[in-house]
């Protein structure tokens, strides 16, 4: 209904301005006209983006409630003995989730003069954020050989006590459980930036990174080849690679749902 009645102002307007340039001058007539036609199109406009803005706000309490609802199943699983033990997920069912989960990562829009919050694209959490249970992180963690590595995973809880996280390693649906300090965390982004109006919020050019290499849960270093140009474009990355003459691989996309700040120094 207010795309209906906008759309036909906005055809009265452009109407109008035929008529002018048939007429080849503006009068006063057609002066008070368009100051009335733009001044609706513009309350009209507004209208729609309110509508618009509280559809995204009821979209964002839904998933909440469906990811409240699937944390609670999840720890009801953990402490109910007498059903049979969830089978592991199968890797390509794992990595269809993680697509999924970053093209509905929602993108920031912000009102006009607004700045970019923590966690929208390349912005990080504020020092005082604590990740709630079910938010995904990367989180650096011993392998089996000894040597650590950024991994992604889902908080459990967080000890104020201890300052400390733990986190189920998302490869192993709850199996491999780590007690982390906080700078062993990093929160994964909350919003896509948008490169058409917050450009400042992604990584820049050769900017390093940690990126969740494709078709793995595993972050490694990596040097931003190119930032998005839209906002439903990924990161071209190029991971540090030994195996390469110049030590990077081919440029290689990865979302702005899997790519945060590399706090390590650049290789030489």
């Amino acid at each position: 209904e207010e795309r209906s009645r906008s759309e036909h102002n906005l055809v009265n307007i452009q109407k109008t301005h035929e008529r002018m340039q048939t007429e080849n001058k503006i009068s006063p007539y057609y002066r008070t006209k368009l100051r009335g036609l733009y001044t609706t199109a513009k309350a009209d406009a507004e209208a729609e983006c309110n509508i618009l803005r509280k559809a995204l706000d009821k979209i964002a309490e839904i998933k909440s409630l469906l990811e409240e609802r699937r944390i609670a199943a999840k720890i009801a699983g953990l402490y109910n003995d007498s059903e049979p033990p969830r089978k592991t997920m199968r890797r390509g069912v794992l990595m269809t989730l993680l697509q999924q989960s970053a093209m509905t990562l929602p993108l920031w829009i912000g009102k006009p003069g607004d700045k970019p919050p923590p966690l929208c694209g390349a912005i990080p959490a504020s020092g005082d954020y604590v990740a709630k249970p079910g938010d995904k992180v990367a989180a650096r963690v011993k392998a089996v050989d000894g040597d650590e590595q950024w991994i992604l995973a889902e908080v459990v809880s967080y000890s104020h006590a201890t300052n400390k996280y733990e986190v189920d390693d998302i490869d192993e649906e709850g199996k491999e459980r780590h007690t982390l300090s906080r700078r062993r965390i990093i929160p994964l982004p909350q919003w896509k930036a948008n490169p058409e109006t917050d450009p400042e919020a992604l990584f820049q050019k050769e900017q390093l990174v940690l990126a969740l290499y494709p078709q793995t849960t595993c972050f490694y270093r990596a040097l931003i080849h190119t930032p998005p140009q839209r906002p439903q474009d990924d990161y071209s990355v190029l991971f540090e690679d030994t195996s390469y003459a110049d030590g990077y691989s081919p440029p290689l996309n990865v979302a702005q749902r899997y790519v945060v700040a590399c706090k390590e120094p650049k290789k030489k």
